[in-house]
């Protein structure tokens, strides 16, 4: 028998290692992909509603434990009030808010919170029980009821009769109520009245009475008033913030998350059968009026220039009728996040 050569035997016994690996990845159980130890802790928080509504994809990702390179803790909170304190103390990191609330929060923290993108466009509607109101001319000498005072939907409304040529003060009344639930049972009370509700209250309003018709998408109405603009502007609801000092030090898991979340948006608005049962099994809104209501919430991913120029625009408008409404003096450019 011919002895085998050193080179040979080398040869053998490496073919013998690679074949036993073999077996042994094809035998074994793919394992899950762990955690890594560098991954990053991000709290975000958003409000029940539209700003929420886009979440649910990822959100439903990072329950399933889809990412190793962070863990993200969401929060939905029912009101502002939860949010901005939680920003403030360093409690968040990101969140959804109100397009004004994040330059107020700007403007107190001097400079701690920046924008990273828009999350939804306008959600206002003009409903009524019955066919009178077609155009905003039509609300002239009404009463509307609405919530909101000292917020967006006032300054929104406000600036739209005003620029149709109607006196907020003496050409219509304005029934302001502390909450959306009180000028829906103002509306369900009274079959000639008519209010200023939001999505998805607007689908609730609908489930609950047939006679109720949406009159006025109000931000069709504030389009409309841009045409010819040197400056157009957008109706904005809510944007994503995020604190600088989060932004500064994990700037990858920035990118990284608002990637997915835009992902998330994306999927929430091709495929609004899926995002319903999310946003009720997460208890954003009911499933049923989820369903309804999406193809009117307008959420949206806005980033980079195109949400400077249409946030910029919108704070402008607010800033013209109360500097308060945007905490007092209008945000720098470092407000607007880079990429």
């Amino acid at each position: 028998m011919k002895k085998l050569s050193l080179q040979k035997w080398c040869s053998v016994f490496a073919c013998v290692l690679l074949l036993a690996g073999l077996l042994t990845a094809c035998g074994a159980p793919a394992q899950p992909e762990e955690p890594s130890a560098e991954a990053v802790t991000v709290n975000i928080t958003a409000l029940k509603g539209p700003t929420a509504m886009g979440m649910v994809q990822l959100m439903n990702q990072a329950d399933d434990g889809e990412f190793s390179d962070a863990e993200y803790r969401f929060n939905i909170a029912s009101s502002i009030d939860e949010v901005t304190p939680a920003l403030a103390k360093g409690e968040t990191d990101i969140a959804a808010v109100p397009a004004n609330v994040a330059s107020v929060l700007y403007n107190r923290t001097k400079g701690g919170i920046e924008v990273l993108a828009i999350n939804t466009l306008g959600v206002l509607y003009i409903v009524e029980n019955g066919d009178t109101v077609h155009s905003v001319e039509n609300l002239r000498g009404r009463t509307i009821y609405a919530s909101g005072k000292g917020a967006t939907p006032e300054y929104a409304l406000n600036y739209i009769l005003t620029e149709n040529g109607i006196d907020p003060m003496n050409d219509v009344t304005i029934e302001w109520k502390s909450e959306h639930a009180e000028c829906l049972a103002a509306l369900m009370a009274d079959e000639s009245a008519i209010a200023m509700l939001p999505q998805p209250f607007v689908t609730t309003a609908q489930t609950k009475s047939e006679s109720i018709r949406v009159a006025l998408d109000l931000t069709k109405e504030w389009d409309a008033l841009q045409e010819g603009s040197e400056q157009p502007s957008a109706m904005l609801t809510g944007v994503l913030v995020a604190r600088r000092e989060f932004v500064e030090q994990n700037p990858e898991a920035v990118h990284a998350f608002l990637q997915r979340y835009q992902a998330s948006v994306e999927q929430v608005n091709a495929d609004n059968e899926m995002a319903a049962k999310l946003i009720g099994a997460y208890d954003i809104v009911p499933e049923a009026v989820a369903l309804k209501a999406l193809p009117a919430c307008n959420i949206v991913y806005i980033d980079g220039a195109e949400m400077q120029q249409k946030l910029s625009g919108y704070l402008s408008v607010l800033f013209e009728q109360n500097p308060e409404a945007v905490g007092g003096a209008l945000p720098q450019d470092d407000f607007y996040f880079a990429g």
